[in-house]
């Protein structure tokens, strides 16, 4: 239960500089979850003190932290976590006040945009040409590359504004569009580098039990839209020694891919030297590990 009393007292001792009474202080403020935020951002606009204000910073950190760690696990536990979910609560990381309700209208236009041009007798390339169409031409999605080290290129909600992103995050916008349209089209796991397979379910109507047989139709690379031929892959692999062709081409998890998005994450912000945002980035990772 809330005590205000306990609350005020709490935050008289923020500024206390004995650092074990600090610690027991911010332990108990934390265990308010996020109904404690406001007290602390009224406190912060009263205090002058630098070195408070950067405590309290911390502080509000910590419990934004520790909401988005519990999301995460409730996430992963999911039967099947969606990907444009996994995408929103990694953009929470640097932005805890996020506007998801803006974010999923923008989605749902985007879906809208694409099934207005769908139809049941376009052809697997048709259907990809229709996706390719409205993101990058009319919704004016541009791609960087991975090796650019810009975090903001990360975050979905930077991506829908900015209409700029990696491979990863235009990657779950498209990804996450098939869902919602029933597209075969999902993230498999070529070795460097983060590309679809257009899976078609091709019937066997000579086998008595009328199996189901799965066949990549051709590859797509999310960054551009750009189509290729299995052959393209077979000699992309040839070229980079890779022997464990069988494992590459067998569709990735949500999780997984979340997982190796966040693994690059953590390198980007490692490069720029910000190793405490690259520790948090792994602690989230740990949380959604198979």
């Amino acid at each position: 239960m809330r005590s205000d009393k306990e609350i005020s007292a709490l935050l008289r001792l923020i500024d206390d500089p004995d650092n074990e009474v600090y610690d027991t202080v911010a332990s108990k403020l934390l265990n308010y979850g996020k109904e404690i935020i406001p007290n602390l951002e009224q406190l912060w606009e009263l205090t002058a003190d630098e070195e408070v204000q950067e405590r309290i910073e911390l502080l509000i950190h910590r419990v934004h932290f520790e909401d988005l760690q519990e999301d995460f696990v409730t996430w992963s536990n999911a039967t099947n976590p969606e990907i444009l979910r996994g995408a929103i609560l990694l953009a929470r990381f640097q932005f805890p006040d996020l506007n998801v309700p803006a974010i999923l209208t923008q989605f749902d236009q985007l879906r809208r945009n694409i099934w207005l041009e769908l139809n049941n007798y376009l052809t697997p390339i048709e259907q990809v040409n229709v996706f390719n169409s409205i993101l990058y031409n009319f919704f004016k999605l541009q791609g960087h590359e991975l090796t650019e080290r810009e975090p903001k290129y990360f975050f979905i909600n930077q991506v829908l504004d900015s209409k700029q992103g990696n491979s990863y995050t235009i990657g779950i916008l498209y990804l996450a569009l098939c869902e919602m349209l029933d597209i075969p089209i999902f993230a498999v796991d070529v070795p460097r580098q983060f590309i679809f397979a257009f899976i078609d379910v091709i019937h066997n109507i000579f086998s008595p039990e009328d199996e189901a047989i799965q066949q990549i139709q051709f590859f797509i690379d999310p960054l551009s839209g750009m189509m290729y031929t299995q052959k393209d892959v077979d000699s992309y692999l040839k070229k980079i020694n890779a022997t464990e062709r069988e494992t590459y081409f067998a569709p990735l998890l949500n999780k997984r891919i979340m997982y190796k998005m966040m693994e690059e994450l953590s390198l980007c912000y490692r490069y720029r030297k910000e190793d405490q945002k690259a520790e948090e980035i792994q602690q989230l990772m740990r949380l959604i590990a198979e």
